[in-house]
């Protein structure tokens, strides 16, 4: 576990992901924004309990991460995750606002960006998630890139994700992956996805067809102190990716609609998303659920592979 949990700092991790990191067994991190504001209660309570199940059956152990009463909690309970899915105004946690919601002792789901901080502090090296934040389209006039971002280039974690969220811009999300030194390794696809879809057309930095080597390749990037995260891209299957005509289609719409009602900042995402669900009736919905389930499989295993290389090193 990291030093800075031996300071006191305010976390309670639960007894289980406590003994699995310890003795460096496969534990996967997963967020809680879509238990709370992702998707409508009881579904995304729902959607989390299968996350879970996915990472279980895949070997490793699943750590979801929120914050209640005070404190940061990595492993939530079930009836932690029903408090939290329920709680009165529940607060999205990034890097800027975290401290001051748990100072307040006041509940809060955990982003992409806060998981990734808190995976990195409790000493857990994968997390899954269903796509990364990104360069906002028209950023070079709002300057609206996503913490997410930052925390990749900060906190070294392996994220596994169906790429950025699809209403991003995604040419420039992955240029400024580039310039923060953050890989983005591609597991069996040659190119980036784009959530709904399974390509961008933008090329990843390295294909790997086999999760013992990506394992190698992160943990390399680890040893070598290039002290970033790995994105691990890792495209919806086949079966659940959205149709390009109802995509291109839905999306065109949504994006027109929040240029003419100028949503900005951070609304514009959630704005987004929502028109995305309503314009394909559920689809995207259907589509996003199959992600994250897919992530969550493919991060148990990759934590599992992980584990079996520290282990054969230490043996070595």
């Amino acid at each position: 576990m990291s030093a800075e949990l031996g300071r006191g700092a305010p976390f309670q991790v639960s007894p289980f992901v406590q003994a699995a990191i310890k003795a460096r067994r496969p534990v996967v991190a997963l967020e809680t924004t879509l238990v709370t504001h992702g998707l409508p209660h009881p579904e995304g309570l729902h959607a989390a309990t299968r996350l879970e199940a996915e990472v279980v059956a895949a070997g490793a152990v699943p750590a979801t991460i929120g914050v209640l009463d005070g404190r940061v909690r990595v492993g939530l309970s079930t009836e932690e995750l029903e408090r939290l899915a329920t709680a009165p105004e529940t607060a999205k946690l990034n890097l800027s606002n975290m401290a001051a919601q748990v100072a307040a002792g006041r509940p809060g789901s955990t982003t992409v960006a806060a998981t990734l901080a808190v995976a990195a502090w409790t000493g857990i090296r994968v997390f899954a998630t269903g796509g990364i934040g990104g360069v906002h389209r028209g950023a070079e006039e709002t300057g609206d890139i996503s913490a997410d971002l930052h925390a990749l280039g900060r906190y070294d974690v392996a994220v596994v994700c169906a790429g950025a969220k699809a209403v991003l811009d995604l040419p420039r999300t992955v240029e400024m992956l580039e310039t923060l030194g953050v890989p983005i390794y591609g597991y069996g696809t040659g190119e980036f996805p784009a959530f709904y879809r399974r390509s961008s057309g933008l090329p990843v930095d390295h294909r790997f067809d086999d999760l013992d080597l990506l394992a190698r390749a992160i943990d390399l990037h680890s040893d070598l102190g290039l002290s970033t995260g790995v994105v691990v891209a890792n495209p919806i299957p086949p079966e659940h990716e959205m149709p390009l005509a109802l995509y291109e289609g839905a999306m065109a719409t949504a994006l027109a609609e929040a240029a003419e009602k100028k949503i900005r900042g951070r609304a514009v995402t959630p704005f987004l998303l929502d028109r995305i669900r309503e314009l394909t009736e559920g689809k995207s919905v259907f589509s996003n659920l199959a992600l994250l389930g897919h992530n969550a499989r493919v991060a148990g295993r990759l934590a599992d592979a992980l584990s079996r290389s520290w282990a054969a090193r230490r043996e070595g």
